[in-house]
């Protein structure tokens, strides 16, 4: 290659070179504005695994973004759920999850299954919640729980918190079923066409899957009478017709049980970003109580008692502090 060829192949490159030294830095400088701006989106973010679309606890989760949310400080991102085991699960391992609702006895049963490693000291309670009712769904010929020994009876997936609860009502109650974990809404579906005899569900009453069975329907609510075997893990509730007209009679209240729900959250170390975002939630959401028992909110909210202890659980540090400072006002 002569000397003039290798010169102007030299001056060709260079120019090369200097028009793309403005795109090359163009290029880092659009990264770097892309970081910052995942940087900011995720700063304030906190997601809340819940359940299932007609249960109460998505209901729940989606008040919570909407009093909570400024969309600076703090973003509240509600997430369906599987049920209370599952959350128990996601809290601990999913990432982005920093905060669930879950059932009270769903803790027990996890640590008498040694389900999660760990699980005591990484999973805290934020606060008692409410009371959920046990729906025990049924066709006419079922009147008494005990009618339906050896029936079909759907308890949601496995691993859900009514599957779970379930197991434990059959067991104190000494009533062998055949167990089917059919989604809620197919299940109600199979029970109108006589493929199953019932169907439980837990859910915080007004359950909405409930809402739109007509009177016709030949269904109704069983009584689950509170038994000395369940004592110790529930509670003695009711059903009503102001929560149910099509399928209760006026003054005629149907006996059942119910189970705490809890807001429970991973104990991240004091110090990191994750600790830091929950402790701006946890803040937020005892600050902002009072906006939870106005109109739209679900009228669940107006059972919660923030200094409510929960029995085998441990309390996240963050959420005593706030409720202490925010027990005068109250």
């Amino acid at each position: 290659m002569d000397r003039f060829t290798l010169t102007r192949r030299l001056l060709l490159l260079s120019g090369a070179l200097s028009l793309a030294a403005p795109r090359l830095a163009h290029a880092q400088d659009g990264i770097a504005g892309i970081n910052a701006m995942t940087a900011r989106a995720n700063a304030g973010t906190v997601g809340v695994i819940a359940g299932g679309v007609d249960g109460t606890y998505i209901r729940i989760a989606t008040d919570l973004a909407a009093v909570l949310d400024d969309g600076i400080r703090l973003r509240v991102i509600p997430i369906i759920g599987k049920g209370s085991l599952q959350n128990l699960s996601d809290i601990m391992f999913l990432r982005g999850i920093d905060i669930g609702i879950v059932q009270s006895d769903a803790l027990a049963f996890a640590r008498r299954q040694r389900m999660f490693p760990g699980l005591d000291q990484r999973v805290n309670y934020i606060s008692k919640l409410y009371d959920e009712e046990v729906h025990l769904l049924a066709s006419g010929d079922i009147r008494r729980v005990e009618d339906l020994a050896n029936r079909p009876v759907n308890v949601d997936v496995r691993g859900s918190g009514t599957a779970m609860t379930s197991a434990v009502l059959f067991e104190s109650l000494g009533i062998p079923v055949q167990m089917v974990n059919d989604v809620q809404d197919t299940a109600l579906e199979k029970l109108r066409r006589g493929e199953i005899a019932a169907m439980v569900y837990v859910a915080g009453k007004p359950a909405r899957l409930f809402s739109n069975i007509p009177r016709d329907a030949g269904l109704h609510f069983v009584p689950l009478p509170m038994a000395p075997s369940l004592l110790d893990t529930y509670l003695p509730a009711e059903l009503a017709a102001a929560q149910y007209p099509a399928l209760i009679p006026d003054g005629a209240p149907v006996e059942t049980i119910a189970v705490g729900a809890v807001m429970a959250a991973y104990a991240w170390q004091p110090g990191t970003d994750r600790h830091r975002k929950v402790a701006t939630f946890v803040d937020a959401f005892f600050d902002n109580f009072e906006a939870f028992l106005r109109p739209p909110r679900h009228p669940k909210w107006r059972e919660v008692n923030l200094a409510a202890r929960v029995p085998g659980w441990t309390r996240l540090r963050a959420a005593e502090d706030a409720e202490a400072r925010a027990r005068p006002t109250r």
